[in-house]
């Protein structure tokens, strides 16, 4: 008679290997194509994986998009930054598409409203800073990253991650003041763009708050009289011609080397004058 010993290593390694396998096929079974990128659901969640762009344009698809709008609820989750807003960024991008040349090629003042509008948040030049105060959106070189985030995210502060910031930066409060509820669940806020020439972005949307951008306002070079809109992927959205005062054109020029490099920088570098 033969003898068969099974250690306590051999019984451990095969049940992990069985969970494996079927964690795996779980998965395979729960992963799903659509629209040329992959989702998962989890718990009535998807789970996107691709760029802000390629999300955005598939939930304007969907059906689920409208109807997480209206009842507040935020079935996509995007999985490298699973801190987006996805409906509310969708909607952003929406009142975007609705912005037309001549609503963008306006006085500063009444164009800078119109972002504030598309953007999701008031304008509330007159309210203390930190209590929603909205008079410095755009009208700076840093302050141009529209950030779309989850409510769960919103209290988040930089506590170091992003270099040049200081370290507490709670913007939570702020954010809900100044949000319009109706492009969904989450919060808007105009948040700064440093850092994100690096690849990837370490700006405060994506290391703070783990969000992409909706749009980024970018000054196109050499006079820096008209902006550009660009996506979180750097694809061209929209084209502004301001008049009137603009933003001190130190912080207009500042606002194009803060990008220069990057793929935020394309579109405005080939629509340079």
């Amino acid at each position: 008679k033969m003898l068969c010993f099974i250690s306590t290593w051999d019984i451990s390694r095969s049940l992990l290997c069985s969970v494996r396998k079927s964690k795996a096929l779980h998965e395979h079974a729960s992963t799903r194509k659509k629209g040329g990128f992959r989702y998962r659901e989890t718990n009535g969640e998807r789970r996107y994986s691709g760029s802000g762009g390629l999300l955005s344009r598939e939930m304007s698809q969907s059906s689920d998009s409208n109807q997480a709008r209206n009842s507040g609820h935020e079935p996509f989750v995007d999985e490298e930054y699973p801190g987006t807003a996805t409906v509310r960024l969708r909607s952003v991008h929406e009142r975007i598409e609705q912005l037309s040349q001549q609503d963008l090629s306006g006085s500063w003042d009444e164009v800078r409203r119109k972002l504030l509008w598309a953007g999701g948040l008031r304008d509330l030049p007159d309210a203390r800073p930190g209590a929603g105060y909205t008079g410095h959106s755009f009208n700076d070189y840093n302050h141009c990253d529209l950030t779309t985030m989850r409510d769960d995210e919103a209290d988040n502060e930089n506590e170091g991650r992003v270099e040049g910031m200081a370290w507490s930066n709670q913007l939570g409060p702020g954010i809900k003041i100044a949000s319009l509820p109706e492009l969904g669940a989450g919060g808007s806020w105009s948040t700064c763009m440093i850092g994100c020439n690096k690849e990837p972005p370490q700006d405060v949307a994506h290391v703070q708050f783990r969000s992409r951008i909706a749009f980024k306002l970018v000054w196109i070079p050499s006079t820096f009289t008209s902006f550009v809109l660009v996506d979180d992927a750097g694809n061209l959205l929209a084209t502004g011609h301001p008049k009137g005062t603009l933003p001190p054109i130190d912080e207009r020029r500042t606002n194009f080397r803060v990008v220069q490099g990057s793929k935020f920088a394309t579109a405005a570098a080939d629509l340079a004058d």
